[in-house]
């Protein structure tokens, strides 16, 4: 397997990380393992066995040492979407009678399995502002046992007090979980300032393409290793056919993010300038509230922006309508770009009030921006606002 040397960049890294050289019959591309079926050798524990359910094929070790790699990790688990990693971690970390500290400001999927299975599953948790260290120490409880954020929030795009987590954490005994979707690890590498496992809905940006479902998580091996045998059991492993094709995702992830980072900032400055736009939420922009902060933690802005205009849900829709370039569509981190109401898609599991109360207004828009020519972007806004 390849190691690129401890200096390598990430571009190098992406391409070059976890591999074989020579691979599987001198391939340069590492091979579909599709059997689920295979010789066990005398001693072998069950879940070293191979076998897909039980996450150990050729297939998905490959993968996995190469999202390893990515994240700095010891180790790392593909699982079959972003909410099976999220939610077969928390069933691992979590105890009936446990409680967790979580940012106020989650992805849709994961506050609803909060909102709606915590209880059952007899956990409890309290939301805190992830920018506010000087609240969390009176959220916490003895039987606090994690600290759940994201890297930057969905669709506010806030960027969390992430070293104050991590600080915060190892003073109160808490292990730190965070989403690290959004940023991708070629703008935050969470692990390298302490965080203690790390996911993706490597259905985003790690595979960049919108042409398949999976997730990961990566850490240290002990955690990622009680991770594996949870997912073991409830069954959410990827096939191999996905795995190979976010292993080729993967390869071109720098040059992508580089791209949307890019292409970010420059339409996020259009927008901000705008007439008819009442609000822009980009952290690259210097009127951003969290601008300093992410500016010394991140390596880049990433490719989502949020934003409102002065006309309210109708302006929205009729832009939706005239704009030319981006698909109107939930999801985010492929190639093209990408235009929704947060409200009305990725949030609408969530109550008014809840989505009011953290800024999630029914006009509010969220943008995942491609990689397409970035004047052809501002073109095409500038074009579609005109008819707003």
């Amino acid at each position: 397997m390849v190691h690129p040397s401890d200096d390598a960049r990430i571009d190098t890294i992406a391409v070059h990380g976890g591999e074989r050289r020579p691979g599987p019959e001198g391939s340069l591309v590492f091979p579909i393992y599709q059997g689920t079926v295979y010789t066990v050798e005398p001693g072998t524990g069950y879940h070293d066995m191979k076998y897909i359910r039980l996450n150990s094929t050729p297939s998905q070790a490959y993968l996995h040492e190469k999202l390893a790699t990515l994240e700095g990790a010891e180790a790392a688990l593909a699982t079959a979407s972003g909410m099976a990693a999220i939610t077969t971690t928390l069933l691992t970390l979590l105890r009936p009678g446990d409680h967790a500290l979580v940012s106020d400001c989650l992805y849709g999927g994961t506050h609803d399995f909060l909102t709606q299975k915590a209880a059952e599953l007899g956990w409890s948790y309290t939301f805190v502002d992830p920018r506010r260290p000087e609240t969390w120490a009176a959220a916490r409880r003895p039987e606090t046992r994690l600290f759940l954020v994201e890297t930057i929030t969905n669709p506010m795009i806030r960027v969390a007090r992430l070293r104050d987590v991590v600080t915060f954490a190892r003073q109160e005994g808490l292990t730190t979980v965070i989403d690290n979707t959004f940023a991708s690890p070629v703008n935050f590498r969470p692990l390298s300032i302490g965080f203690d496992l790390v996911m993706h809905s490597a259905t985003k940006y790690l595979n960049g393409h919108s042409d398949l479902v999976a997730g990961c998580v990566a850490g240290s091996a002990e955690l990622v290793d009680r991770v594996r045998h949870t997912l073991n059991l409830y069954g959410g492993s990827l096939d191999p056919h996905a795995g190979f094709l976010l292993a080729r995702g993967l390869k071109t992830l720098a040059v992508r993010v580089r791209a949307q980072n890019h292409n970010a900032l420059t339409l996020a400055r259009f927008l901000a300038e705008h007439p008819k736009v009442a609000e822009v939420h980009y952290p690259g922009l210097p009127t951003h509230p969290d601008h300093e902060h992410a500016a010394r933690l991140l390596s880049g802005f990433g490719g989502m922006a949020s934003f409102r205009l002065t006309g309210g849900v109708a302006a929205a829709e009729a832009l939706f309508e005239a704009l030319r370039i981006p698909y109107v569509a939930p999801s985010l981190g492929g190639v093209e770009s990408l235009i929704t109401r947060p409200a009305a898609t990725s949030h609408a599991g969530m109550s008014a009030a809840d989505r009011e109360r953290i800024g999630i207004t029914d006009d509010l828009i969220r943008l995942s921006i491609g990689i397409e020519d970035p004047a052809d972007l501002t073109d095409d806004f500038d074009a579609a606002l005109g008819k707003v």
